[in-house]
């Protein structure tokens, strides 16, 4: 067995786009080769479940959990991860907030397993359904259940630090490299517990480089489909750009390429509820003083739950809509 210490990272409700993201450090990935021992990488490397199940308890010095807790099979690895690990990082925002995976918290589970096997792209003419169990002549099949609505990772278990970002910015998951790397050479010292990694204390707006003057919108509008300043703020344009409440740590990329911040690196520092500090930011900025006029420009946004609490409804006061909350006593 090598010495080095152990690192283990793993996906639970997400896409992918993290493990893509720590593979685009490029040759930052030899470091963590250099300094730990991969032992649980399920999306690199053949890996079991009995493999971590055998370890002693806190033999892994770092584990990357990305992904929310949607299954019963979710929980269980994060608990295993847990109790494995010294340090445990809710990495990326499906961990962090929930997500897209989050806004299913909207609808119950039966309406989601129906849409995704009975729907017009789905050819199941005999209403073929997933089991949580079968029997088959080789023994029982089991797979996964899913819960009443999507957790983050600290809803289900303790967690040691937060990376957001959907992904976290590559350079910013090498930065974070670089300080355990320093931290294992006795050259630095880990943040307190608890503690946001790989992002900024402020928002997305202190990083953009668009001009703001006196904000006075009159209407919400979507961005496609007509002419945009390419240099002046585009809240002050009537475009719903959430940088007014989003941690800042992406270089602000999505308006310095004329799109609209959507929130993927979460709350800024302070920012108790997304959906309401948004709400209040955009009230804030509308050339009114007249409370039904102020509401009926706000009823303008287009999508409001997906500007609102796109990718953090399942980390939000809220946490689940109504239909879901049903389902569960929480």
């Amino acid at each position: 067995m090598s010495d080095k210490p152990k690192f283990a990272m793993y996906w639970a409700a997400s896409c992918g786009g993290c493990e893509i993201a720590v593979l685009n450090i490029h040759e930052k990935i030899l470091d963590v080769d250099a300094n730990f021992d991969v032992v649980f990488w399920p999306v690199a490397m053949d890996a079991k479940y009995k493999d971590v199940e055998a370890m002693e308890d806190g033999s892994i010095l770092l584990t990357l959990f990305n992904g929310g807790i949607r299954n019963d099979e979710n929980e269980h690895i994060a608990k295993l991860l847990r109790r494995k690990s010294k340090l445990l990082v809710a990495f990326g925002s499906c961990a962090n907030e929930g997500c897209i995976p989050g806004l299913a918290n909207l609808s119950p589970v039966g309406e989601i397993v129906t849409t995704a096997f009975n729907t017009v792209s789905t050819d199941n003419p005999n209403q073929i359904y997933p089991r949580t169990s079968f029997d088959t002549p080789e023994g029982e099949i089991h797979i996964p259940t899913l819960y009443p609505r999507l957790k983050t990772l600290d809803q289900v278990v303790d967690v040691d630090y937060y990376m957001p970002g959907c992904p976290p910015e590559s350079h910013q998951i090498a930065a974070v490299i670089d300080l355990v790397v320093q931290v294992l050479q006795g050259k630095a010292q880990l943040p307190p517990k608890g503690a946001v990694i790989g992002a900024g204390t402020s928002t997305v707006c202190d990083e953009c480089k668009r001009t703001r003057h006196v904000k006075t919108i009159t209407s919400f509008k979507r961005i496609f489909g007509q002419p945009i300043d390419p240099s002046l703020c585009l809240l002050e344009q009537g475009i719903p750009c959430n940088g007014i409440a989003t941690r800042d740590g992406c270089n602000a990329r999505c308006p310095s390429a004329g799109a609209q911040c959507i929130g993927c690196y979460g709350p800024a520092e302070g920012v108790v509820d997304y959906g309401a500090r948004l709400i209040t930011g955009f009230a804030s900025v509308i050339e009114s003083n007249d409370p039904d006029q102020i509401d009926r420009i706000l009823d303008g946004i287009p999508d409001p739950t997906g500007q609102f609490y796109r990718f953090n409804l399942a980390g939000s006061l809220m946490k689940a809509g109504v239909s879901a909350w049903k389902k569960e006593k929480v």
